[in-house]
Order: structure tokens, then C-alpha cells, then sequence
């Protein structure tokens, strides 16, 4: 075994496998970009080399700056975590070249299962059944949309290589065939250096299975039992659970076996995941029909949950198999024990699209109870920025059973707190208890078909939330009166105080009310503080339900305060009264970029005209395309951006004419 292992990762993972590593007895080296100097794994590394600048292009995706850190501190082995190179064949060729270990499969088995058309023909000839498609070589545009027609609307677009959603589109008819294919494209260049894409027949109703596999390099290979991931927005898991809800002993035996073959196709050594699509459009039963889609030749973000129900370290196997060592257990000595499942925290909104959100993590704070297991690599403090994956942290709950497991996840959901950038916890928490998805009548299309009532809970506590983080202000504010003459109040109030010119209506208003500007998430609000009966009181309207039971956690910063409520964030500061935003005093014509990115395209010059909803830009960010639409009919005035800008977070790109009248 070598005795020093470097992982050419970050976050949540690079510190995942620190711990495994520490355990194993062995020396670990972090590698970071200049953004990452200060992050969680390099903390917790025994020694750490920077790589380069903050894009992955320049610093987490450049080989020879690996391999160049390994051979200065000693690395007898390198870990890639998932991502980045962790499926890159000449990033596994050249560690060997350089004598150096890389924990995971060969550089053949990699690029038999990278490219998803050779691989789909592999498994066939393998006997592993494949969805109906396009897997060919030829791309151009007209002889895929013909192929599209003859498969069948709706089909899927996807890229050759990589995975994770990205050069994915699903088509539900021609008309939209050319656009998306071009999205697509983009989408699979940017993110894996590789435009070709493979197009399928959409199955109907589909429940996403996988088969976690591992081989060794004595020619045995396991399965360790499947996990569903059906759970889905935008293509990528959301939540993840094991065993599969309603799998039958028989279908399981079939998928594990096939599997198992699929690896054994490829001489397959070490950690690897077969995903299957399954039909889900009537109960699992032994018959029912699966199909390969591809092959994951890593550790894959779940894997926690099937090292809850199987009690095995997937790590500690990855180290042991790449160090030579036969795999630890053979098939009939694999359990399964109990449920867990797994939720996706990330750093984005989902009142707003989902869009990316970044900040100081200014509260992070998980209910960590018995069952519950967390995996992060932030801390409160950390900063989320725009150029990595917005992952916050994996949730993970293991119960005896999978109401008992989805119970615990919905409260350890319900208790933990996060405040600077928006999450999507709240959501997470409707999904949990979601009564179809409790109820197994779910597949991959559950959450856009319930997406309105999963988000539900936004608009009630808007108002609730908006009044509280006003009073909150206002006891700020009256301290920060008291502190400048002098006197302490009778009453406990916050610590924190604003030394600020914004001042509240404050007791000498008493007996009347008074009207005040407040900044809701960016956006200008306008509350009434009434001082009638000598206690400052928030008048604001409420919608429908907003009298419901209210029960919210309040965070201090120095921008104002933090509302959580039910997993919601609102962000609720003074406005500055100097401050006039032209851009909202003038309705829709200003279109601005959602978040920190990446220009792909500008569809508009000065001067043409627009309908409402036509699409006028395209951003790119955390590796996943935005696209931005007219807000209202009008013709475009300026154009203040071109394609490969880097954009801020609210910069104005492009702006509408004002409207004649």
C-alpha cells in the first residue's frame, strides 16, 4: 500500500476521502485553486500545493499540475474524486507514465464506458439490454433531426462524453429539435471539451436505477446492490435512496447480474456505477423492462447511501483495489441492512428558476441526530463563489425502514439552518414529504409536474417573513439610538448594531405610523411601522393562508437580516434612501444577468424587435446554461454585452426601449 495519497478534488468529496485516508494510516495532500486557499480540505491535509488560478481550466482540470504536486510531495497514489479528471483516460495514462498510482480503472475500461455510442454498443454485444437510438458517428444537424423523426418524439439529446446532465435536452417535438441540439452542443463543448452528442427514445414514466459495481485486478466483480435516483430537475439527482423503493428479489438478481457483466466486459477494477433506466409505468415487478444508459467509471455522489445499508467503506475498497489487493468480500457476503437516502444541498434558488446563488455562508448549522450523516466541505464563513459545483452539502438519513429514513431526513432538513446564499432546503423538505413520492408513485418526472405545489410555501411566508426581519431592524436600530447617548435599554435586544445614516422610526414616532423603504432579497419593499400602542408593530399585506401557524429563525449580518422560515431565506436590509434603481423604475427593460457567468451568446442586436418570452441571451454558470427572455413586447435599445464577457450577478446586458405613451 503507498503511504501517501494526494486527491486532485475539492469540496465535499476531497474531504470525504481525507477521512477514509486518515483512517488507512495514510499521509494525505490537497491540491487548490487560488479561490480554494482557504478551504475545508486544504485545512484538513496533511500538506497542500497550489495549482493555479480559480477557473478549472487553469487550475483543477490541468494534469501536469497534478501530477507535478504529486511528485513534489511524495504522492505514491492520486485520488480524483468524481469530476473534473476523474474520468479523463490520459489523466490515468499519465499518472502511470509518472509511476504514480490512480485510483480507479484503467485508461481502456475508462474510455470504453466515456464515450456513451461505443459503450451502448459494447453492452449490447455484452447481452445488456440498451434504450432504442442514434449512437453513430455522424453529426450534423439534418441527419440527426431525421433520426430524432424516425425514433420518435419525444427523444433525448445527450452528449457523448461526460454526464451529470450537461449536452442534455429532452425534445417533445420537431420544431424545438434545432435549437436544443445547438444548446446542447455548447453545453457538452464547455463542460467536457467534446460537441458530439447520441440521440434516445424518451421512455415513458422512467425510474432512474443504478447498480453500484467493483472489480478488482484478479478478474472478480461485485454489484453492492442498486440505489434509485429518480428524483431528477434538469437531469441531475436531487435525491438518492437505497435499496430502490418496491425492487422485487428477482429484478434486482436480473439487474445486479447484468451489471456485473457490464463490468466484466471492460476488465473493470475498482468503483463503478451502472445506470440503468427502468420503466416505472406500472410497479417493479421481475419482469419489468431496464435498459443501460451509461456508465459512471467513479465514485459517484451517492455513494454514502449504499455504504449506509451495506455498512461497507466504498474509499477504504478503492484503496485496497487500486493497491493490488483482491476485493475485501465476495457476492453472498453482501448484505443489505436498512434504508437511507440522500438530499442535494446546494447554494441556489429555487423561487427563482434555481438559478445559482453565491455568498458567505454566514450560518451553517445541521441537526446531526443518530442516523444522520453529514457530508460537507464548507464551514460557516466559507464563501460559495461562481466557478465551482454549488453543492453546500449531501444529507444523508439511515433508518430501519424508508418512512423512518424519510422522516428523519424531513426533520434534520427542518432544524438545520443556512443563511448568506438562497438553498434549496425548504425544497428538499417538500420533497421528503412529498405523499407521492412517500407513496412510490414517482419517477423521473415527479418534480417538474409538481413543481408549482413543491414551491408552494414561498409565497405565504413571504409576508410573515418580510415583518419580522423588519422588526428585527427596528430593535437594531433603537439600540444603536440608545448606545449614541449614551443609555442601555431595559429590554434584551440583538448584539449587533448598524453604525449606519438609515434610521427607523424610532419611540419619539410613538402614536403614529410611519412608512419605511426596506431592499427584500434586492428588491425594494415598503412596510408601515405603527407605534400606536407603544411597541413597534409591522402592517404589510398578506396573502391568502399568511396567517398560518409562523415559526422562523433570525440571522444578524451586517447588510441587515437573515429570515429562515421553513427552509426559505429572505433577506431583508435598510434602503439606502440615496440609492434610485433606474433598471426597476423602468419595468421589464432591463435584462439582467441572474447570477455571476459567462456571456454564451447575445440573439439580439439594437433595434430589433421582441415578444415577450423571446429569447435574448444565453449565460453560462457553475457549468450549467441560463437562458434570458424578453420580460414584455418592445424593441431592444442597447446591447451592452457580447458573447465570452464575464458578468456579475445583476449587471445589465441588455435593455428594451422605452415604451412610446
Amino acid at each position: 500500500m503507498f503511504d501517501t495519497l494526494l486527491i486532485a478534488n475539492r469540496g465535499e468529496i476531497a474531504c470525504r476521502v481525507m477521512r477514509t485516508a486518515r483512517r488507512m494510516g495514510l499521509r494525505t495532500v490537497a491540491v487548490h485553486s487560488d479561490a480554494d486557499a482557504g478551504a475545508m480540505h486544504v485545512e484538513m491535509a496533511d500538506e497542500a500545493v497550489a495549482i493555479g488560478p480559480a477557473p478549472v481550466t487553469e487550475s483543477y482540470l490541468v494534469a501536469d499540475r497534478i501530477i507535478a504536486a504529486a511528485r513534489e510531495t511524495g504522492a505514491g497514489a492520486i485520488h480524483p474524486g468524481y469530476g473534473f479528471l476523474s474520468e479523463n483516460a490520459g489523466f490515468a495514462e499519465a499518472c502511470a507514465e509518472a509511476g504514480i498510482v490512480f485510483v480507479g480503472p484503467s485508461a481502456q475500461a475508462i474510455r470504453a464506458m466515456g464515450l456513451k455510442d461505443e459503450a451502448k454498443a459494447l453492452m449490447e454485444k455484452a447481452g445488456v439490454p440498451v434504450v432504442p437510438g442514434f449512437h453513430g458517428a455522424r453529426q450534423d444537424p439534418d441527419f440527426l433531426r431525421e433520426k430524432a423523426y424516425q425514433i420518435g418524439y419525444p427523444v433525448l439529446i445527450k452528449a457523448v462524453a461526460g454526464g451529470g446532465g450537461k449536452g442534455m435536452r429532452r425534445v417533445d417535438k420537431a420544431l424545438a429539435f434545432d435549437d436544443a441540439l445547438a444548446g446542447a452542443k455548447r453545453e457538452a463543448l464547455s463542460a467536457f471539451g467534446d460537441d458530439r452528442v447520441l440521440i434516445e427514445k424518451f421512455v415513458s414514466k422512467p425510474r432512474h436505477i443504478e447498480i453500484q459495481v467493483f472489480g478488482d485486478s484478479h478478474g472478480n466483480a461485485v454489484h453492492l446492490y442498486e440505489r434509485d435516483c429518480s428524483l431528477q430537475r434538469r437531469h441531475q439527482k436531487v435525491i438518492e435512496e437505497a435499496p430502490a423503493p418496491g425492487m422485487t428479489e428477482g429484478l434486482r438478481a436480473r439487474m445486479g447480474e447484468a451489471a456485473v457483466r457490464a463490468a466484466k466486459a471492460v476488465s473493470y477494477s475498482g468503483a463503478g456505477t451502472v445506470e440503468f433506466i427502468v420503466d416505472g409505468s406500472a410497479p417493479l415487478s421481475d419482469e419489468t423492462p431496464f435498459y443501460f444508459m451509461e456508465m459512471n467509471t467513479r465514485l459517484q455522489v451517492e455513494h454514502p447511501v449504499t455504504e449506509c445499508v451495506t455498512g461497507l467503506d466504498l474509499v477504504a475498497w478503492q484503496l485496497k483495489v487500486a493497491a493490488g489487493e483482491p476485493l475485501p468480500l465476495a457476492q453472498p457476503d453482501i448484505a443489505l441492512s436498512g434504508h437511507a437516502v440522500e438530499a442535494r444541498l446546494y447554494a441556489e434558488d429555487p423561487d427563482h428558476g434555481f438559478l445559482p446563488s453565491t455568498g458567505t455562508l454566514h450560518v451553517l448549522q445541521f441537526d446531526e441526530a443518530d442516523g444522520i450523516r453529514i457530508d460537507t466541505g464548507v464551514r460557516e464563513g466559507d464563501v460559495v463563489t461562481p466557478f465551482y459545483d454549488p453543492m453546500i452539502a449531501k444529507v444523508i438519513a439511515h433508518e430501519d425502514d424508508r418512512d423512518k429514513a424519510l422522516d428523519r431526513l424531513s426533520q434534520t432538513l427542518a432544524a438545520s439552518l443556512v443563511a448568506g446564499p438562497r438553498t434549496n432546503i425548504g425544497f428538499l423538505k417538500s420533497l421528503a414529504d412529498d405523499a407521492d413520492f412517500r407513496g412510490d408513485r414517482f419517477d423521473t418526472g415527479l418534480i417538474d409536474r409538481k413543481l408549482d405545489h413543491l414551491l408552494a410555501d414561498a409565497g405565504r411566508l413571504r409576508a410573515p417573513s418580510v415583518a419580522l426581519g423588519a422588526l428585527r431592524l427596528v430593535e437594531r436600530e433603537m439600540e444603536r439610538i440608545a448606545e449614541e447617548e449614551g443609555r442601555r435599554s431595559s429590554e434584551p435586544h440583538s448584539p449587533w448594531a448598524v453604525a449606519d445614516a438609515f434610521q427607523f422610526g424610532s419611540p419619539g414616532t410613538m402614536g403614529r405610523s410611519v412608512t419605511e423603504r426596506l431592499m427584500v432579497d434586492g428588491e425594494p419593499e415598503t412596510v408601515v411601522i405603527d407605534w400606536t400602542d407603544g411597541e413597534p408593530a409591522i402592517r404589510i399585506d398578506r396573502p391568502e393562508g399568511g396567517e398560518a401557524e409562523f415559526e422562523a429563525d433570525i440571522v444578524d449580518a451586517q447588510d441587515g437580516v437573515y429570515v429562515l422560515a421553513a427552509g426559505r431565506q429572505f433577506h431583508v436590509a435598510p434602503r439606502d434612501p440615496a440609492s434610485i434603481d433606474l433598471d426597476a423604475a423602468d419595468g421589464d427593460s432591463a435584462i439582467k444577468a441572474p447570477m455571476h457567468g459567462k456571456v454564451v451568446s447575445i440573439q439580439v442586436a439594437a433595434g430589433d424587435a421582441v415578444a415577450r418570452g423571446d429569447k435574448l441571451a444565453v449565460v453560462e454558470a457553475m457549468k450549467m446554461e441560463h437562458t434570458l427572455t424578453a420580460g414584455r413586447d418592445g424593441t431592444i435599445g442597447e446591447v451592452l454585452a457580447s458573447a465570452g464577457d464575464q458578468v456579475g450577478e445583476g449587471q445589465t446586458l441588455i435593455v428594451l426601449a422605452a415604451e412610446e405613451g
